[in-house]
């Protein structure tokens, strides 16, 4: 279920909302919020509810056990469970997102035999797997190093793990963000207020723009390479970066604003990102969660920076290549993970210092780094892919098409394009600097304007079935 659909809405969220109220000072409300949840996760494929049950007793088990032997365990049992745990949960994720990869491989290898090639399965991804997997994954593992108690009560753990507005797309949430928040909580009507407010803009930055710079970029992205010119294949790549940046950060303002209206206070998913003059800058902006979760559980058991720079980038590399593999079963989006690694060693190696005497040319250098990474990440066939870089890197050897621009840029989207810019950042920036942003919530204009974009957006949602949404299949 889309949280920009006409189904979650008006039927879904008031419902939630209203049951949550009516429960808020009983212990039921909690054991709602779980059904409610798993409803929501088994709207569009049934079935996956019972991956989702698994999942929750699973890592629930392994923390009761981890903590039954914390006062006798001389063998270190706690550690074999732990590892278990973490087997079980990624061969889980593994069967439904990389069998398909694993298999092309062997094929591979096959062919080079002469064998018989593996016929290709056909294993229907469960959405949101990669980010509750990770979740529950990071629940485990604080609860072996003491930095969390293993909950006794499997109704939190259910909760932590399935609750809706996080569930299908983030932010990934530590379990020691929340735990208190899950025993106890109290949603007063700022809370409520703040969250319908960033549930709002969130909605807006969906619907609005990503889902119209969507059209622009598929229709691009959809043409021959052969009669794409350099101009065409730079406007795609720009409009695929607002795209992605719109419908994920949107994604995830809903989502914060959604925790905030039940009482939940989740962390911030997304600071500016195309506002950073380099590229270890945009991975302290951009998906945050997803960046702490690396750092915390691989980087740094890796050995972080303590061990030498070689064994540094090294680690970099590592995390890197994991990054791009989370997002998708495909060579490009490892390269797309590689490639960030590569300019963030490179930066660290000299290249930042100079960034930083540039001035302004240090945020075009990153902004269109991540442009021409993106491309990497879209393009999902190598070749093309290349081909298309080719383009963007020598636009002069390619200016003559046969496709007519206007029949994919409409003027919606030209129009669009100022206000994609200016939201990414520079307009709240300044208001920040201005000391116009805390006079500007809760006046009279804005809830003006909240009030004409959420009546925008539904209006577009009911005479427009185009709403994609990128993160769905990571």
């Amino acid at each position: 279920m889309l949280f920009s659909s006409m189904m979650f809405l008006w039927i879904f969220l008031p419902a939630v909302l209203a049951g949550s109220f009516l429960l808020h000072k009983t212990r039921l409300v909690n054991f709602f919020l779980v059904l409610a949840s798993l409803f929501f996760y088994a709207w569009g494929e049934p079935v996956n509810v019972l991956l989702m049950l698994f999942s929750i007793l699973l890592n629930y088990g392994a923390g009761r056990l981890m903590a039954r032997l914390d006062q006798n365990d001389p063998y270190d049992v706690r550690k074999l469970i732990l590892v278990l745990d973490i087997l079980l949960n990624l061969a889980l994720l593994g069967y439904f997102k990389y069998l398909g990869l694993l298999v092309q491989g062997i094929n591979a290898l096959l062919g080079l035999f002469g064998a018989k090639a593996l016929a290709a399965p056909t294993v229907s991804l469960p959405i949101g797997i990669s980010f509750f997997t990770f979740q529950a994954l990071s629940y485990v593992v604080d609860v072996y190093r003491h930095q969390v108690q293993a909950q006794k009560k499997l109704l939190n753990v259910a909760l932590y793990i399935s609750f809706f507005p996080q569930l299908i797309a983030g932010p990934i949430v530590r379990y020691r963000e929340i735990n208190e928040q899950i025993e106890s909580r109290h949603v007063t009507a700022e809370d409520f207020a703040q969250g319908a407010r960033r549930f709002i803009y969130g909605l807006a930055k969906k619907v609005l723009i990503a889902n119209v710079m969507a059209q622009g970029a598929d229709g691009l992205y959809s043409l021959q390479v052969s009669g794409v010119t350099g101009g065409m294949a730079w406007l795609a790549a720009l409009l695929y970066t607002f795209q992605i940046y719109y419908d994920f950060s949107g994604y995830s303002d809903m989502a914060i604003g959604l925790g905030r209206m039940f009482g939940f206070h989740f962390s911030e998913n997304f600071r500016y990102p195309y506002l950073s003059r380099s590229i270890r800058e945009f991975w302290r902006r951009w998906h945050i969660s997803l960046s702490t979760w690396f750092r915390e559980y691989v980087y740094i058991p890796l050995g972080g920076n303590r061990k030498g720079r070689g064994r540094t980038y090294l680690n970099l590399f590592i995390v890197f290549a994991l990054t791009g593999i989370w997002h998708g079963a495909g060579v490009s989006f490892l390269l797309w993970g590689l490639y960030h690694g590569l300019l963030s060693i490179l930066e660290r190696l000299g290249l930042e210092k100079t960034l930083k005497k540039l001035g302004p040319v240090s945020w075009l250098y990153a902004f269109v780094a991540v442009m021409l990474g993106w491309v990497l990440f879209r393009l999902e066939d190598m070749p093309t892919a290349l081909q298309w870089l080719g383009r963007m890197l020598a636009p002069w050897n390619y200016t003559v098409t046969s496709c007519p621009l206007y029949e994919y840029i409409t003027p919606q989207m030209i129009a669009l394009l100022p206000a994609a810019l200016l939201g990414m950042g520079p307009i709240q920036t300044l208001a920040d600097k201005c000391g116009l942003t805390e006079r500007w919530k809760f006046s009279w204009l804005e809830v003006l304007l909240c009030t004409a974009l959420l009546a925008l957006c539904i209006a577009t949602l009911a005479g427009n079935t185009y709403n994609p949404f990128i993160y769905f299949k990571f």
